[in-house]
């Protein structure tokens, strides 16, 4: 389930119990329900889709940046080689400046890359290699992280992502 600050911002996924525990405990509030609801020995209550916390809960705007997992530069790059832009075949993660030659594990210097693509370059840097990179890494914006949680994303989710998403 998709959890909104109480800006409407995303800032997290959830399992359907913590949704349903955190309205129940009137901590947010639904705005988004399934068609199926969830049913208890002496209530039901519609199936949370998409929650608004009550209160605002500060974020700081750095976390994203901390959490580089080979999942979440797959997601910032769109599961795309940023090399030769063929989709989700094969992919691993390259240093654009290899670590040999002084290069960082930071967001910006890390892409998704095919296997072919990452032999191709091999230790060397994308101009030496021939290979120009189709857009620049940097650090993804924290919506990338909803879609690390939840690969596929439900339709209800899509207006609250926006067009970050």
């Amino acid at each position: 389930m998709l959890v909104l600050n109480a800006s409407y911002e995303p800032i997290n996924v959830c399992t359907v119990r913590r949704a349903a525990v955190l309205v129940l405990k009137q901590r947010a509030e639904m705005l988004e329900h399934a068609s199926s609801p969830l049913r208890a020995e002496r209530m039901s209550m519609p199936r949370p889709v998409v929650i608004r916390l009550v209160t605002y809960v500060r974020i700081p705007r750095d976390a994203h940046r901390r959490k580089i997992t080979r999942r979440a530069v797959f997601a910032r790059d769109r599961w795309t080689c940023q090399y030769c832009g063929h989709e989700r075949s094969s992919l691993t993660v390259d240093h654009v400046v290899p670590r040999s030659k002084g290069g960082g594990s930071g967001w910006d210097n890390i892409v998704t890359c095919c296997a072919p693509c990452n032999r191709r370059k091999g230790d060397r840097l994308p101009l030496q290699a021939n290979m120009t990179l189709r857009r620049a890494p940097g650090a993804p914006s924290s919506t990338v992280f909803i879609h690390v949680a939840a690969p596929t994303i439900p339709a209800a989710w899509e207006r609250y992502l926006g067009a970050a998403a």
